[in-house]
């Protein structure tokens, strides 16, 4: 009887923590999901679409100028480059935007993107004083409604540091200083604007997330970014019913 005691014991505290284990599984996936699933993949998504439809338009056009379809599948193309044209507007909002901060939706909250320049001196994770007063002009909109998680993300293009300068800062590269100046955006965000500093979180990519290919120095002055994902507000008693271990 001892025995069998012992062995229910045993079972159930193996299934509280493995109800606990998962429950820090799934917040853990909850944070990678926000930055994955509802950004980090849409130019992904929008690429494939956009090259599925334009593959489409071409063999109805071919067909259209051999007169073997009538006026629905005319009419259809025209569909197809509307779809074609938006796809790209999208694209360009996200990967190839030439200002200095833009902003867009994203499924499950918006972006702000900064090119580096704007904030950081070359080779630098000191912020500039052109950069706090654009930090702050962001702050003052992230604090101007509702929100969840912020998730500060340091890029960088794919030209190795080479200033014996930098290099001395930033031994291990790129990756470092990609990181060195989310953390710099992130701290100014909270100390100096005011964001709740328990809702930011800090990531640094280094060269491995371009926006478009690092095949020119225009491409590469795109890819040289900070990005600010500020996600929405989670719905109440989501968070709470998370941290809750499930019952053996």
């Amino acid at each position: 009887m001892k025995h069998l005691q012992f062995h229910s014991r045993l079972s159930a505290l193996v299934l509280g923590s493995l109800a606990l284990v998962s429950c820090v599984a799934q917040e853990q996936y909850k944070d990678t999901q926000l930055t994955a699933k509802h950004y980090q993949n849409e130019n992904i998504r929008l690429g494939n679409d956009i090259a599925r439809l334009e593959e489409e338009n071409h063999r109805l056009k071919a067909e259209l100028d051999a007169s073997k379809v009538g006026v629905a599948e005319s009419s259809y193309t025209s569909e197809i480059d509307s779809r074609l044209e938006a796809l790209r507007n999208t694209l360009k909002e996200l990967g190839n935007s030439p200002d200095d901060v833009s902003k867009f939706s994203v499924d499950g909250g918006y972006v702000y993107r900064v090119k580096d320049s704007v904030v950081f001196p070359l080779g630098s994770a000191d912020v500039s004083e052109e950069g706090r007063k654009v930090l702050k002009q962001i702050a003052a909109d992230i604090n101007s409604q509702a929100f969840g998680r912020v998730y500060v993300r340091g890029h960088t293009d794919d030209v190795p540091v080479s200033k014996p300068e930098t290099k001395a800062k930033f031994p291990h590269g790129n990756l470092q200083l990609s990181a060195a100046r989310a953390v710099e955006v992130a701290a100014y965000l909270a100390t100096q604007g005011a964001v709740d500093s328990k809702r930011v979180v800090t990531m640094g990519f280094g060269p491995s997330e371009p926006v478009v290919p690092n095949s020119s120095d225009k491409n590469r002055q795109l890819n040289r970014r900070v990005e600010i994902f500020v996600a929405d507000v989670e719905p109440a008693g989501k968070t709470a019913e998370a941290a809750t271990p499930a019952k053996p």
